[in-house]
């Protein structure tokens, strides 16, 4: 078993840049006119919303607010969601292409507007934003898109160059988008919100009960009795029925933020091809702090985490020379059978319940829309994107050959975690590393930690019981068939899993 250098363990700029209000966990039973679960962007945009109305929330987290993928993502605030809108053309047609896009922009205006509004110093700023080709192969799809924007009126240039100095072959560039600090943002937000929101932490939800007046049950008894029940925690952890496992898949997508000598020249970049690479920057004490995310792959699959990190290190090195790298941080998401996010109720006859899932990895306009769409259901407004994100949709091109391919790729992993054998010895096992053995007949996961501890677990992930993989840049247990996430002690970090992995002695 070789050794490897150790890696300080992630942590992601957004959160260590600022301080945050903490609150208490539910300890009873309470009424509330709206229950929400999930303090990311969708949950706390949606408390702010409907706190101006005078409804009473409730919003509780299974952690800490701010700490899911909301408090590890890119914060770009865009439109441009990589080469997506040729393709929304050809499976669902111009006007809900068009919808989509439109959808996305008014998350933009509203997240200007409100920050203004409310004054809050979240370092705002409009940029462009580019996809670039760094390959001739990919001009092709570049020049399908910049169809597609024509088609659907989206202000757009088609560049030979961009502004930052990297060799492309084409770019297409979406007019006035913007960046921001997603914490800074979302905390003035809760700030904004009135006496009629209640907040609690490290409460977890694990079923809702659905009669005449739904009620959110946690993992200690108590439960939120409330008219509405919005499921803003990153996967619905009810299901009702709509098979959400079998509809979406887990991906992980990695981020380093670093210092360089080379002066920004603006703009939000992504490029066209796999791996991704996404590029901003943001302000840290007066230095432009850049931020490359990307090497995305499904949770629980492929190399070593370990290995994406130093792949985005490597990129950096080649094109923009850190003099630093100062965090690096993880994030996933889900993507669903067609691409675009379920946004509504559960299930056709809970219309009481709602989810928003599936940002595919832009949650913050995404996020944002959810949380405006949800708020008019619950205000009896009428919203034109309902029918475009609607959970209980069907498209049957690409979703019938998605279906297949994501539960195949399921039920392999299924099988190969129930037939791999594995007798690692764990005398050696150095600090910092982590193996899957059997021990007494049982299949284990087995970490020692920086002093030396061992930490074993069950490896069986207690959602549908498939087998969890070491993620070794994380220091966690991922499920590589639904993105359950376990810490090395066991318990859950990411549903839909919502019970620990049973500790072994």
């Amino acid at each position: 078993m070789s050794k490897q250098p150790i890696r300080p363990f992630p942590k992601t700029f957004w959160r260590q840049s600022i301080e945050f209000p903490s609150y208490p966990p539910l300890t009873e039973t309470i009424k509330a006119d709206v229950g929400i679960v999930g303090g990311g962007i969708t949950g706390i945009t949606a408390a702010y919303e409907l706190s101006k109305q005078n409804v009473s929330v409730a919003l509780i987290d299974a952690g800490v607010i701010l700490n899911g993928t909301t408090g590890h993502t890119t914060a770009k605030i865009t439109a441009q969601h990589g080469i997506i809108y040729d393709e929304l053309i050809q499976h669902f047609g111009t006007e809900k292409a068009k919808l989509y896009y439109e959808a996305n922009t008014e998350a933009k205006r509203y997240m200007d507007e409100t920050s203004k509004a409310l004054q809050i110093d979240c370092d705002h700023q409009s940029e462009h934003a580019y996809i670039f080709a760094e390959t001739e192969q990919s001009v092709q799809k570049l020049e399908t898109e910049l169809q597609a924007y024509e088609t659907l009126n989206i202000p757009h240039e088609y560049l030979s160059e961009i502004p930052l100095q990297l060799p492309i072959h084409g770019a297409l560039m979406m007019k006035e988008q913007a960046q921001f600090h997603p914490l800074k943002y979302l905390t003035g937000l809760l700030g904004a919100c009135g006496s009629n929101i209640q907040i609690f932490e490290h409460t977890t939800a694990v079923d809702v009960e659905y009669n005449k007046n739904p009620a959110i049950v946690t993992d200690e008894g108590h439960r939120i009795i409330c008219d509405y029940v919005i499921q803003a925690s990153h996967y619905p952890f009810y299901d009702g029925q709509g098979f959400y496992p079998t509809r979406m898949y887990a991906e992980r997508a990695y981020a380093v933020a670093f210092k360089t000598n080379k002066m920004y020249p603006g703009g939000i970049y992504i490029n066209a091809e796999n791996p991704t690479h996404s590029i901003r920057t943001t302000p840290e004490n007066g230095e432009d702090l850049w931020i490359l995310v990307g090497e995305q792959h499904k949770t629980g699959q492929g190399e070593s985490t370990t290995k994406h990190y130093a792949a985005l290190e490597q990129y950096a090195e080649k094109n923009f020379q850190p003099t630093e790298i100062c965090y690096h941080w993880s994030a996933q998401d889900y993507t669903t059978l067609d691409k675009l996010p379920y946004i509504g109720p559960v299930t056709k006859k809970q219309h009481r319940v709602f989810t928003a899932t599936g940002f595919r990895k832009w949650g913050i306009t995404n996020g944002t829309i959810a949380a405006i769409m949800l708020c008019d259901r619950i205000l009896e407004r009428s919203s034109p994107y309902e029918n475009v994100f609607l959970p209980a949709r069907f498209q049957a091109d690409p979703s019938v050959r998605t279906f297949a391919s994501i539960n195949a790729d399921v039920a392999k992993h299924l099988v190969k975690g129930k037939l791999s054998s594995n007798q690692q010895s764990i005398d050696h096992l150095a600090p910092d590393q982590a193996v899957i053995t059997d021990i007494d007949g049982k299949r284990t996961g087995v970490y020692k930690d920086l002093e030396q501890q061992i930490h074993m677990v069950d490896t069986t992930c207690t959602h549908l019981g498939c087998e969890v993989a070491w993620n070794a840049a994380e220091r966690t247990w991922d499920c590589p068939c639904h993105g359950s996430r376990f810490a090395y002690t066991g318990e859950v970090i990411e549903g839909p899993a919502n019970k620990p992995l049973d500790k072994r002695d």
